[in-house]
């Protein structure tokens, strides 16, 4: 049996302690949840284990061999392989070579091109997907890519496996194949790690927990011994459960009109309304087109045919981000690394560019007011930062997130779409988020388009489902998903939904 050990491991940021005092320990044949609130010190502890960082203090051991990591080279070295939230996609490169990048096989001094392709379509196969190892990685979809990602890890043959937010990007059929996959590795006696915010997704996988919060270790159970409950409980300390205030109620007016929208290869003949003050959500798999039809009506991607009205009156002309953010429409990616952040950009100045005429005096930046808007906005989104000029990269995916929300509210838009916008994040910060969809909703005429792949915002969350679907359906798609919060008030008095509400996390009961 290995095991692997920190012993009082700490990492000090300008002014900010990622970890403080861990000391855990993770024994091969086992499945570990590791898990904790937004920036509680997850990622920041994989990262030591990766070689990603050096830990400020402490000491690591696997079979009690000291392990001293100044790089990710000398991580592998020693059996440690890591899928982080974060995808290291090369888009110009085929799949085969991102799977054995900086160590293709080779025949002499030339790269064996039919080694390469068998070894990778070996991988491929046992997660169980059919890509071409050929293909492009840049015509490939985000759950592809995930899946190429976890191929790449599995490749290395590791002794430790870590998994971060490994299915944030899945649908449901590739969890399960995803799923498969572990617990294959398990019974080949590795260390596995596994880090979510899914909690519906921790009894099925592991067999133990651990919890980290604000940096600290608070405690390691067996999976069967705990309840969700209980998890919530030592991830956040407590936890308020919010429920839709009663005074949001959709008004009669059309504020958004989709005819006739075609895109080739995309989606086909959409036709949909969406009314003030209303939240509409938009489900389906991945892939199935839902991303490229909320990109094509804020006019980052073209459409063949079609027709847009706001307010009853016809958009002329072809769709634009410039033109469509004047007329009050804001859109959050679903891809916040390459389309909702600059990474390298502090975190004011993500918060603010959507909003750069509220912060600036005509052509000139304000930092004043740039300053001000982003404290007031740190605040109000609750995140632990060094300061405000640190590199927004420096924050953990959830927090990274919040930020990239804020950032499209920030505008005042008369609607609001959103694009996966609880990939990747905890229970507590996902309802901040939702919280938003009020914010947004409140003000007369103001309205959300949200897009989901099954996720609570389609159940809890949204006066309208585009497929036409009872909201009874609803809450069955979204509870055979696996719904990560489900608040909805009705719920619970329509004949049927009471059983659904075991297989989510957290729910409210009015």
């Amino acid at each position: 049996m290995s095991v692997l050990r920190t012993e009082h491991i700490s990492k000090q940021y300008p002014g900010c302690l990622a970890l403080d005092n861990i000391s855990v320990q993770f024994e091969s044949g086992k499945v570990y949840g590791l898990l904790g609130k937004n920036g509680s010190g997850k990622s920041t502890l994989v990262k030591c284990f990766s070689g990603a960082i050096t830990p400020t203090e402490g000491k690591m051991f696997l079979d009690d061999e000291e392990l001293i990591f100044t790089n990710p080279q000398q991580s592998y070295a020693k059996g440690f392989a890591t899928v982080y939230q974060e995808m290291s996609l090369v888009p110009s490169l085929s799949v085969m070579e991102n799977i054995f990048l900086g160590r293709m096989p080779k025949k002499g001094r030339m790269i064996d091109w039919g080694k390469t392709y068998t070894e990778a379509k070996k991988l491929l196969d046992r997660i169980g997907v059919d890509i071409n190892p050929r293909e492009m990685v840049s015509r490939l979809s985000m759950w592809q890519c995930q899946v190429v990602e976890i191929a790449k890890a599995m490749s290395y043959n590791p002794k430790v496996l870590m998994l971060d937010e490994p299915t944030s990007s899945l649908a449901n059929n590739e969890v399960e194949l995803l799923f498969n996959v572990v617990r294959e590795l398990k019974k080949q006696d590795l260390i596995i790690i596994y880090i979510s915010h899914k909690l519906h997704e921790i009894p099925a996988i592991t067999d133990a927990i651990t919890v980290l919060r604000d940096g600290k270790f608070i405690g390691t159970a067996n999976t069967k011994d705990i309840t969700s409950k209980e998890i919530v409980d030592m991830m956040f300390g407590e936890v308020s459960i919010r429920s839709i205030p009663d005074d949001i109620v959709p008004g009669e007016r059309t504020v958004l009109e989709v005819k006739h929208f075609t895109r080739a290869g995309k989606f086909e003949d959409i036709n949909f309304e969406l009314k003030e003050g209303e939240v509409l959500g938009i489900a389906g798999m991945l892939g199935a087109g839902r991303t490229e039809l909320l990109k094509s009506i804020f006019g980052a991607d073209p459409i063949d045919s079609g027709e847009l009205y706001l307010d009853g009156k016809k958009v002329e002309g072809k769709l634009n981000p410039i033109k469509m953010k004047g007329k009050g429409i804001g859109l959050t990616p679903e891809d916040r690394k390459f389309e909702g952040l600059v990474l390298m950009h502090s975190i004011k100045d993500n918060l603010c560019y959507a909003s750069m005429d509220k912060t600036s005096d005509g052509w000139l930046e304000n930092k004043r007011k740039r300053d001000a808007a982003a404290n007031k906005q740190i605040q109000e989104l609750q995140i632990k930062i060094p300061n405000i000029n640190a590199a927004v990269s420096s924050l953990s995916g959830g927090n990274q997130q919040k930020v990239v929300v804020r950032n499209w509210l920030n505008t005042q838009p008369k609607i609001m779409m959103y694009d996966e916008p609880s990939r990747g994040i905890d229970v507590n910060a996902k309802q901040q988020i939702f919280e938003n969809f009020f914010y947004i909703k409140a003000p007369v005429g103001k309205a959300v388009n949200t897009v989901g792949s099954g996720d609570s915002m389609v159940a809890g969350f949204t006066g309208q489902y585009a497929a036409g679907v009872s909201i009874e359906e609803c809450a069955r798609f979204a509870a055979a998903a696996g719904s990560a919060c489900a608040f909805h008030t009705d719920l619970p008095k329509k004949e049927g939904i009471e059983e659904l509400l075991p297989k989510v996390d957290m729910y409210c009961l009015d």
